[in-house]
């Protein structure tokens, strides 16, 4: 039956009296109200059948639903009618998509009850797109965030970005490229809907030199948003884009919206997206693209940052190692040349060493020889990076600490507390630095402080709300009070260039590295780090808008 809002049908809302005059006026009175209560309800309100199609509709079912309003009876329905073993389990508010006409995607909540004796349900049903869509997009704005905050690699937080971008509002595609170092070159790190092809700049680049509008680029240069409707035709239509138009014909897409992304207001990279046929741009997709894109900058600047503080923490290895090489194996190696070559002089001279002096030099060579060996090994065992150990910071600083016993012919323990195994969970390059710490303590330790005993205590620990990771390395050694040379040592070990390496380290994840003198003496260096949490994303600039852009 065709269902109108001058036709609509008189819905029945309850039992009425049949007989008598009066009660004939008033259930007349009651289904004209009942029907107009129907006819002018916001929510849409429908009876199907059991093949889930529509018998009636009140308006607001037929414009949230776009039906011909001359043929809502027998019209597919979005709701699916329940089996009987179903709907007894069934409670509460339901959710389905509809999309009536392409790239017009809608969300409805809706609930069925059945009507007595027929293989009919009554619908009633609300229009939740745009509350669902901002929810998704929240959802998307915080995981990228979480992703962020996270330390994932930066191809694997930019893809991630991309398919969450495309996902939350069923674009066709989306492309984030990021700048290289030198800004001559795009690369597309994350895509969805769209591969990351080697050449795609290259061939970007062909279609410029052909007179190729290039949107991406204007924003930029600009670092201001461009928002280009019906940009697919105009790219199909336009030989210059020859080049591209194969990698760009699948999936169909419609209108085109670049923003840059901007770390210190300075471009870092583009998030182009691609909406399906039928979407259009406004003022919530554009703050939605705007909050990613921002996600995205914070990303590629952290992966700088993070590439920056790599260097000079390689640079500082290096620097350290030519430091311990020229104290220590350098220094005996020069005594043992120093030695042999006194021997050839005395043969050049025609006074052939004596037997005793022969094996006096060959002690003091062979004690050189295995002094540069422990200097050697220990410096192996301290450039080893606790990531490549099977069992993970606590087997790494376990062999460690075994090592140095060995090698040194001291008493050094390890304890470690970690109730949860939390530490497994925990960032790679975190557990690096903790392992840098710890090991450059003990070394100073082993050769500064003429200790028997040193200790090594790892502890995950409450911290009021927040949990702690811990380190400590304990020595009985001559302590920070003790004169002169160990005076020194103390000084150097609190303020030099060590020190400066292993507080670098702490601070790079927002803790400190304290050294003490404990009242049973010798020297305590505590290193104590916050365990990392998700940080919030931050809100998006206001967006400009290119409507007529071709």
């Amino acid at each position: 039956m065709a269902t109108t809002a001058a036709t609509m049908p008189c819905w029945k809302v309850g039992p009425v009296e049949a007989s008598g005059g009066t009660a004939v006026g008033t259930r007349t009175a009651a289904v004209t109200a009942a029907d107009d209560v129907v006819r002018h309800a916001p929510d849409g309100l429908a009876v199907i059948d059991a093949d889930a199609r529509f018998v009636e509709a009140n308006p607001a079912a037929v414009l949230l639903c776009g039906l011909d309003p001359e043929r809502v009876a027998g019209a597919p329905s979005p709701f699916a009618a329940p089996d009987e073993a179903a709907a007894a389990g069934r409670s509460g508010e339901l959710t389905v998509a509809w999309e009536p006409v392409a790239g017009q995607r809608r969300e409805f909540a809706y609930v069925l009850s059945p009507v007595p004796g027929q293989r009919r349900w009554i619908v009633s049903f609300r229009d939740v797109t745009l509350s669902r869509l901002r929810e998704r997009r929240l959802a998307a704005i915080a995981k990228a965030a979480s992703s962020v905050a996270s330390k994932r690699s930066l191809v694997g937080t930019l893809e991630a970005l991309a398919h969450e971008v495309a996902r939350t509002d069923s674009l066709a595609g989306v492309q984030v490229m990021t700048v290289n170092s030198t800004g001559n070159r795009l690369h597309v790190v994350g895509a969805s809907g769209f591969g990351r092809h080697a050449d795609f700049f290259d061939k970007l680049m062909e279609c410029r030199a052909l007179g190729a509008r290039l949107m991406m680029l204007e924003a930029l240069e600009t670092r201001q948003p461009i928002v280009a409707p019906s940009r697919y035709e105009a790219v199909m239509r336009d030989p210059a884009w020859a080049p591209l138009k194969e990698l760009m014909r699948h999936p169909r897409w419609d209108w085109f919206v670049s923003v840059p992304l901007l770390a210190g207001g300075e471009p870092v990279g583009i998030l182009n997206a691609f909406f399906a046929p039928g979407q259009v741009v406004g003022d919530t997709e554009l703050e939605f693209l705007l909050a990613m894109a921002e996600q995205a900058a914070m990303a590629v600047d952290h992966a700088a940052l993070l590439e920056w503080e790599r260097d000079v923490a390689r640079r500082e290895e290096r620097q350290k190692l030519a430091r311990d090489l020229h104290d220590s194996v350098v220094q005996q190696v020069f005594s043992m040349m120093m030695q042999a070559r006194s021997l050839g002089v005395l043969v050049a001279r025609g006074l052939p060493p004596t037997p005793e002096k022969l094996a006096q030099v060959a002690d003091d060579l062979s004690s050189s020889a295995q002094d540069v060996l422990v200097d050697l090994r220990g410096m192996v065992v301290e450039l080893r990076p606790a990531a490549a150990t099977a069992g993970g910071l606590a087997a790494a600083l376990r062999s460690l600490v075994d090592s140095t016993a060995a090698r040194t012919g001291m008493t050094v323990s390890l304890d470690v507390v970690d109730q949860a195994d939390e530490l497994a969970a925990l960032d790679a390059a975190l557990l690096e630095d903790v392992y840098r710490v710890v090991a450059e303590a003990l070394h100073n330790s082993v050769k500064h402080a003429e200790a028997d005993q040193i200790h090594v205590r790892l502890a995950v620990t409450a911290h009021g709300r927040r949990r702690r990771l811990v380190a400590e390395v304990t020595d009985d050694g001559r302590g920070m009070g003790a004169s002169s040379d160990a005076a020194r040592t103390a000084d150097c070990a609190s303020s030099g260039f060590g020190m400066t390496v292993m507080r670098e380290r702490a601070a790079r994840w927002g803790g400190a590295v304290r050294v003490r003198q404990p009242a049973a003496g010798g020297t305590s260096v505590l290193l104590s780090l916050p365990l990392p949490t998700s940080l919030p994303a931050t809100p998006a600039s206001p967006p400009t808008h290119e409507e007529n852009a071709p």
